[in-house]
């Protein structure tokens, strides 16, 4: 039995894919009977890195998703739309839907799997998340009899990539971004790493699969490393740690069982961490549960192998159901969406964490006092507080504090801020507990 296939998209991914298509050698059996019917380009004339039939390619990708002979529609066209109207369309005509897209999939989830669902389709999203790791099905599968308890993430190669650099060459941000874009490892427009929002994207999707409920992408907290510099990244390895961004979710234990906490933003890490020699381009994924306990899950974040290889992994799976399968099979509730409810997210606000924080004073007598008062009249607890230096006149204080409640540390900080001998508050990075 063939199963035919349309691509909307030849990019990266996109090319990476058909690439593993037409070479089925030393894989899976199931992949010589995949027919790529059509392939959705922008433009017929572009030099193509594979070779396809003409009759394959076309830029009318509303004939792929309408097609009556193609069974599977694998989107890889990235962005918001056209990707979700025609994923939407090709439900609505009964084909099956392997996507690479978080974007679309964080903010439009729960549309697309209540249509897949009342179509009797399924959407799979491998690739959406950790390039070719493989998270999104031990999450569904492996994983289901554990009550998870965290998700812990780097999951942007190109914000670890950069911190990477700062953290082995001292380098400040502007100096590793620009070469991140020379190498192609940054957009022309980093907006969507630099600032968060992609890896905000990414654990609202595994927060849904791991927690067992639907997640509102707005309500993931989201912090960049834009203000990360090369000095708090030294004061960090003295202090036994390295920053990287981290994408979290977590659930609250007992009565409040069902709420999470979801955000994103640079983090300091104790160098004996798991996630602390995740460096580069590569991407790490710490899952806790009951009663396994931690499991960690490693590997390349993006290109076209890595992405691909979880593209083709999906495929492979929904041609496997339709070529063992009766007429109109039941979904498979491992490999479809089957909740439905909301999660509650808790307001960063009510985090409760450790902190790093540096300031900048004027070097007077009782300055020291002073801050460890401010944090005082708070219940904020201090672990450490140590001057390191002088920077422009100013004496360099970093303070490590102990766990507080991210409430009560922004207004310790707001009236610190106000004392005379402070001049700046160059950064606060939140410490990993």
């Amino acid at each position: 039995m063939t199963v035919k296939i349309g691509l909307l998209g030849l990019g990266t991914v996109g090319t990476g894919t058909v690439e593993i298509l037409q070479e089925p050698q030393g894989r899976s059996p199931l992949l010589k009977a995949i027919e790529i019917k059509a392939v959705g380009v922008r433009s017929l004339d572009k030099p193509r890195q594979v070779n396809l039939p003409p009759e394959v390619l076309t830029t009318d990708l509303e004939t792929i998703v309408t097609d009556p002979d193609i069974a599977i529609v694998v989107e890889l066209m990235g962005g918001l739309e056209p990707a979700r109207s025609l994923i939407l369309q090709a439900i609505a005509h009964k084909k099956h839907i392997v996507t690479a897209n978080k974007a679309v999939i964080a903010r439009y989830g729960p549309e697309i799997y209540e249509a897949a669902n009342q179509h009797g389709v399924y959407v799979l999203l491998e690739a959406a998340v950790g390039g070719g790791i493989p998270i999104i099905k031990p999450l569904k599968q492996s994983l289901g009899g554990n009550r998870i308890e965290s998700i812990v993430g780097i999951l942007n190669g190109t914000t670890n990539y950069i911190l990477s650099r700062m953290t082995s060459e001292g380098a400040d941000f502007d100096e590793v971004l620009t070469a991140a874009q020379q190498l192609g490892y940054a957009e022309a427009d980093p907006s969507a790493d630099v600032d968060g929002l992609d890896a905000a994207d990414k654990i609202a999707i595994l927060a849904s699969l791991g927690f067992g409920g639907r997640v509102k992408r707005e309500d993931v907290a989201c912090e960049g490393i834009r203000s990360v510099s090369a000095v708090d990244i030294a004061y960090a390895d003295r202090l036994g740690f390295v920053i990287k961004l981290l994408a979290i979710a977590d659930g609250n234990a007992g009565e409040n069982s069902e709420t999470l906490q979801l955000r994103v933003h640079p983090t300091l890490i104790a160098k004996a961490h798991p996630l602390a020699s995740v460096n580069g381009v590569y991407n790490g994924v710490l899952v806790t549960g009951d009663p396994l306990g931690q499991v960690m899950f490693y590997g390349r974040g993006a290109g076209a192998g890595p992405t691909a290889s979880a593209v083709v992994s999906d495929v492979i799976n929904i041609v496997g159901i339709i070529t063992s399968s009766d007429e109109n099979p039941a979904l498979d509730p491992l490999l479809s969406c089957t909740h439905q409810h909301y999660c509650q997210v808790s307001s960063i606000e009510d985090l409760v964490t450790r902190f790093y924080c540096r300031f900048l004073c004027a070097d007077v007598p009782g300055v020291i006092g002073h801050l460890g008062m401010g944090f005082g009249n708070h219940g904020v607890s201090l672990e450490s507080l140590v001057q390191i230096g002088f920077t422009d006149g100013c004496a360099e204080i970093v303070v490590v504090t102990h766990d507080v409640r991210e409430g009560d540390y922004r207004a310790a900080l707001e009236e610190i801020s106000q004392l005379e001998a402070v001049k700046e508050i160059p950064s606060v990075i939140r410490v990993l507990s």
